[in-house]
């Protein structure tokens, strides 16, 4: 069997604001990954970012190039063993869609933009995996091209995640541009830093940590530095030693003249922006030394998508703690979620849904549809979408959130067809089916009736769905015989015919 076809082996891709890095990994048979292959390419997606938040076509060329370079490595592998998230500059370039649709083609597998939260505790589970197992409380720091993630987390589990707008590329353009560093320079690009901490600076030292632990390529790079400049053992990071590194870069004018050991010429230009972070932060919560993970958000990104595939998935465990949270009634919710999967299964192939991510969305839509209720019954189907969209729900991609929203927000009276629009095409015609189903299920399930023995078939037609009920049903039940009715107008408002008989 060639590597490509084994299903035990995982790829994951991280599109980072200043570098892009793919990992192959096989899973063993204890449970670990054995890495295959590495690829890394300092693409610096955020320098390409001007002063209105578009990404220059010169930026996105370079990206495609380093993009048609993974996806020639992975062209073989499962869909579903391939996981590629982006992080800070797509999330907040204005023309990130257009980016992606270029990405998706030259790789060939779906992109997630995941939010700052998100991509936390993923760099967390990347450094938990990475260390030796140990329960102790530990801060784990992660400097990207645009922003910087702090997590407090024991064990395997993140107790507190941040993500600050503060990066090793957007601080180095803001303050040190064209590679120009100075002593006034680098006390401005600290001041900025430490003003944006202080916003986690009381909760994070109240928490408390035993070790500090830095996951990204910058403080990879000043632990060399430090260490092959003898300023600190071991390539632990102490104030001090960053206190001479940054004596060591305001002495030069440019920061291209820098000579430093430990140092790479593609490092140099954002050098500067991200030291002044880290040392902002070993100031502010009070770091006292801090070593460096092998693990970061891709690694994390493996051991999430095998949770995926062995059903370990953590957006289960958020759903069912959301729902919690907000006191849904789960035995309804249940009701609901499970005759809609009946209807998903009589329909799916029929209507081109047959696929697992799909049936999961529908699901997780059954479960929380009635969260907004918390609020107020009025509307609660928008309240509940609104809860969904704007709460970090861990292990959520932003698309993925958004799209659950609105399934939730479609669940009764009309339909969003304005906000289903703004979906890619696939994902609108799946969103809208599903979003239907769930409809019709919680059509079945006004009457919150704990009841589930009614045989109702669901069938594709060429203009739209045909319901079919045993005979004398509808008399029976003539309020829901009247929901249907009304459900059927409003079908018609997306051109679909839904015909209710008894059989």
């Amino acid at each position: 069997m060639t590597e490509h076809s084994d299903d035990k082996v995982l790829a994951a891709i991280d599109l980072g604001s200043n570098s892009f890095h793919m990992i192959i990994s096989r899973l063993r048979d204890d449970g670990h990954f054995q890495v295959v292959d590495r690829l890394r390419d300092m693409v610096q997606l955020r320098a390409g970012l001007d002063q209105h938040g578009y990404l220059s076509e010169q930026a996105q060329q370079k990206a495609i190039a380093c993009l048609a370079r993974f996806g020639e490595r992975i062209n073989n592998l499962q869909a579903n063993n391939v996981r590629i998230v982006g992080t800070n500059t797509l999330r907040v370039a204005k023309n990130s869609q257009s980016f992606l649709a270029k990405a998706r083609k030259a790789l060939n597998y779906p992109i997630e933009i995941i939010p700052g939260e998100e991509e936390a505790r993923l760099i967390y589970l990347g450094v938990a995996h990475s260390l030796a197992f140990d329960s102790s409380r530990r801060l784990v720091m992660d400097i990207g091209g645009g922003s910087t993630e702090f997590i407090i987390g024991e064990g395997f589990e993140g107790l507190r995640r941040e993500s600050l707008e503060m990066g090793c590329v957007s601080f180095s353009q803001q303050f040190f541009a064209n590679g120009w560093v100075s002593s006034e320079r680098m006390r401005l690009a600290l001041i900025t830093a430490g003003t944006r901490l202080r916003a986690i600076q009381r909760p994070y030292r109240n928490m408390g940590w035993v070790d500090a632990i830095g996951a990204s390529g910058t403080i990879r790079c000043v632990a060399n530095i430090v260490r092959e400049n003898g300023w600190a053992d071991d390539g632990v990071i102490t104030p001090d030693s960053l206190d001479k590194l940054i004596e060591a870069i305001v002495s030069v004018k440019h920061i291209g003249e820098l000579k430093l050991s430990g140092l790479s010429d593609e490092r140099k230009s954002v050098l500067p922006g991200g030291v002044a972070v880290l040392k902002a932060a070993f100031d502010r919560l009070a770091i006292e030394k801090m070593t460096v993970s092998d693990g970061a958000l891709r690694e994390g990104l493996l051991y999430d998508l095998l949770g995926r595939i062995q059903h370990d998935d953590e957006r289960d465990r958020t759903v069912l703690a959301f729902s919690r949270r907000y006191q849904a009634d789960e035995q309804h919710a249940e009701r609901v979620r499970v005759m809609a999967v009946s209807f998903f299964e009589q329909v799916s192939d029929d209507w081109d849904i047959n696929q697992e991510e799909y049936l999961d969305r529908m699901q997780w839509a059954a479960k929380l549809h009635e969260v907004g209720l918390a609020i107020s019954h009025h509307s609660f189907h928008k309240h509940s979408a609104y809860l969904i969209g704007h709460s970090d729900l861990p292990g959520f991609s932003r698309e993925e959130q958004y799209a659950l929203a609105l399934v939730v927000q479609g669940q009764r009276r009309s339909f969003p067809k304005k906000e289903l629009k703004t979906l890619p095409q696939e994902l609108e015609s799946s969103t809208k089916k599903i979003m239907i189903l769930l409809r019709l299920a919680a059509v079945f399930n006004r009457g919150r009736s704990e009841r589930t023995d009614t045989a109702v078939k669901l069938a594709v037609t060429k203009k739209g769905l045909r319901l079919s009920l045993p005979q004398g049903w509808l008399s029976k039940h003539p309020l829901t015989e009247a929901d249907l009715m009304q459900e059927a107008e409003y079908l018609k408002s997306i051109k679909l015919k839904l015909k209710i008989r008894e059989a």
